[in-house]
């Protein structure tokens, strides 16, 4: 594909050619989209789905693979006659590594089907939702109607998706096209065609945060379009994580926006290639300040920012976004100057090829760090919809890596091309006259209206003139790309670039629609606990027997414990002691804990309340997963003799 077709009207290729690509870009990732999944997932509910409970318990709870936000309005527990039958105030249940809330329900709720409804933020910024139902007694009819759109979905999550794609394709276009007129071609400052790409990057970008800030409160909320310009949802977003994070970097692209001003005018207006090195070097280290703190947004509110060693992932993140932009933004900047400028040198590719060098080897030990980090087995690289994407995009680079290697072949081969002046003073060949002389001979006439001779129809006539107009410029057209073709590396280069570009915009969309997807980790945890919990133990009340003896006089006797109904979520702890004749006996102090070794939880303490003369109960011991908890007792009978026991008990 070349820009050599007469009449082609060149002028307006690249424009049209970043459009495509953007669009493309979006549309792409929208179409992925599709098969992500949100980031945190229900790992489990007590109730759970489906579940027939012989009562209504006290409270419903759910919990969560990774950590999300929720309101008080973020759980409805429906009768099913449609009535709220929760009290409408959120309890956090979260503890050490387990991420789990509640409600609790009111009293006397009557028997039946209800529907528990739910809606939550992830903590890398996505939305999700869900349903599910549980019985009271026996199941039943009910009236209850739940939307069938996602948290994130319908109108507004497909805009919301096309503005993130598009906003990394600005980030992309603007930082890389900055970095190639810098590091290589100083000269593409002043070039129209270059101006043009960094203006449409920075003009991209700044919309689509816009876009971004005004969506994101109908985004993760009501998912009605007219809410985009509510002031107080849009307060709401401002107070979040994400908010905060759009709104930084809608600050930074002014920052830019001044970059861009230096470097189209002072930096474009140097007389010679060493002149003011303290512009090149300010240009230098404020356009990366400024380039790192824009990465630095999705850093702060994407996976990065979750999950493990977020201290180190976050810097990585950064870097891998600043290469992406070098290697992918300044290959977009070679495209549109082989193609829209006569000369550019053979130096300045060559200095590209070394910058995408570098920016290739950082974005392997990011990307390295990143798949671990995200995916974590080698099953999940296989197995879960993260890791089947990132397959796609190793497999995208491979290909994009053998397209840059058949472009430095062409690019050793490439000649050093004439200056434009010399191109554009050079007089026409006898062939360009030619074929100017075609139709009727008008090339003859546009020659005698230059030199002052007489054109038929009369020098004031507008027709002729605009006639003459159009072919001086086609026959400028028509020569300077005879001068930009003249060399045949040129050509070959341009449709390698060409073919590198066409494979960057299905990787961008690639690498967008992960950052919409589940890591493969998480995903794997979360099948994990449902699979537990779905081979769980039956419900059935706990009983242990756990003999003590502090070493004190009349220091020994058994401390009795039943856990009704044993299993995850609340239960009631009673707790009986007995002295060494079988009569219950008060001590001086008595603890209990539980504690799951296999998931690092705990110890848990329970908070007993003394009932009789040795006995006491807990009515809200909560044990928030499945598996096997260890059962901590200590009893003190004396100011001095003390002991500890414990016990592993299977909780279901």
């Amino acid at each position: 594909m070349t820009a050599n077709a007469p009449g082609s009207g060149g002028t307006t290729r690249p424009p049209r050619l970043l459009a495509l690509l953007l669009l493309t870009v979006a549309l792409l990732g929208t179409a992925l989209s599709g098969v992500a999944a949100a980031h945190s997932t229900l790992s489990g509910s007590d109730p759970e789905d489906g579940a027939v409970v012989a009562t209504a318990p006290q409270r419903v709870t759910l919990t969560f693979s990774e950590q999300v936000a929720m309101g008080d309005d973020s759980i409805r527990v429906l009768e099913p006659s449609g009535r709220r039958a929760d009290i409408g105030e959120l309890r956090d249940l979260c503890s050490g590594s387990v991420v789990k809330y509640g409600v609790d329900l009111r009293d006397g709720v009557p028997d039946g089907t209800y529907t528990v409804a739910w809606r939550a933020v992830s903590a890398d910024s996505h939305p999700i939702s869900g349903a599910f139902t549980f019985s009271v007694g026996e199941p039943s009819e009910t009236t209850v109607t739940l939307p069938e759109q996602q948290a994130g979905g319908g109108l507004v999550g497909a805009l919301y998706d096309i503005g993130r794609y598009v906003s990394y394709a600005g980030f992309v276009v603007l930082v890389g096209g900055a970095a190639f007129v810098l590091a290589c071609w100083p000269r593409g400052a002043a070039a129209r065609p270059v101006q043009r790409l960094i203006a449409y990057g920075w003009v991209t970008l700044t919309a689509a945060t816009l876009a971004l800030l005004l969506l994101r409160g109908p985004y993760t909320g009501s998912g009605e379009l007219g809410d985009v310009f509510d002031l107080g949802v849009l307060q709401g977003v401002l107070d979040t994580k994400t908010g905060a994070a759009l709104t930084s970097r809608l600050l930074l692209t002014g920052a830019a926006a001044l970059f861009v001003a230096v470097l189209f005018g002072s930096y474009a207006r140097r007389t010679g290639p060493g002149d003011r090195p303290d512009l090149v070097f300010g240009l230098a280290v404020g356009g990366t300040v400024v380039a790192a703190g824009i990465a630095g947004t999705w850093a702060l509110s994407e996976h990065a920012s979750t999950g493990l060693q977020t201290g180190v992932a976050m810097p990585v993140d950064v870097l891998h976004l600043l290469a992406v932009a070098a290697w992918l933004g300044g290959l977009a900047a070679l495209l549109v100057a082989l193609y829209r400028e006569p000369s550019i040198e053979r130096a300045a590719v060559l200095r590209y090829s070394r910058l995408a060098f570098g920016a290739v080897v950082v974005l392997a030990a990011t990307g390295l760090y990143q798949s671990w980090r995200q995916v974590g087995s080698w099953t999940a690289l296989t197995g879960t919809a993260y890791g089947r994407l990132l397959l796609v995009k190793v497999g995208l680079i491979a290909v994009l890596l053998g397209a840059g290697w058949v472009s430095r072949r062409w690019t050793r081969r490439l000649a050093e091309t004439v200056a434009v002046a010399s191109a554009e003073t050079a007089p026409p060949t006898s062939s360009e006259k030619k074929d100017g002389a075609g139709d009727g001979g008008q090339e003859s006439a546009e020659d005698q209206a230059e030199g002052g001779a007489p054109v038929r129809g009369g020098a004031g006539d507008p027709v002729r003139a605009a006639q003459l107009a159009r072919q001086r410029a086609a026959v400028a057209v028509a020569r300077k790309r005879r001068v930009r073709d003249a060399d045949p590396a040129r050509a070959g280069l341009r449709r390698s670039v060409l073919a590198e570009s066409a494979v960057v915009v299905v990787l961008l969309g690639v690498t967008t629609a992960l950052t919409a997807t589940e890591p493969g980790r998480t995903q794997e945890r979360a099948d994990g606990q449902r699979a537990a919990a779905s081979t769980a133990v039956p419900d059935r009340p706990v009983d242990v027997s756990l003999p003590f003896d502090t070493g004190g006089p009349d220091g020994t006797g058994t401390v009795r414990l039943n856990l009704d109904p044993g299993r995850s979520g609340g239960n009631t702890l009673r707790v009986s002691v007995d002295g060494a004749d079988g009569r219950p006996r008060d001590v001086a102090e008595l603890k209990v804990s539980f504690t799951l070794d296999a998931q690092e939880i705990g110890p848990l303490p329970v908070a007993l309340d003394r009932d009789a003369a040795g006995r006491w109960t807990a009515r809200s011991a909560q044990l928030p997963m499945p598996g096997d908890w260890r059962i901590r007792v200590t009893v003190r009978t004396s100011d001095i003799d003390q002991t500890t026991i414990d016990k592993n008990v299977k909780i279901g």
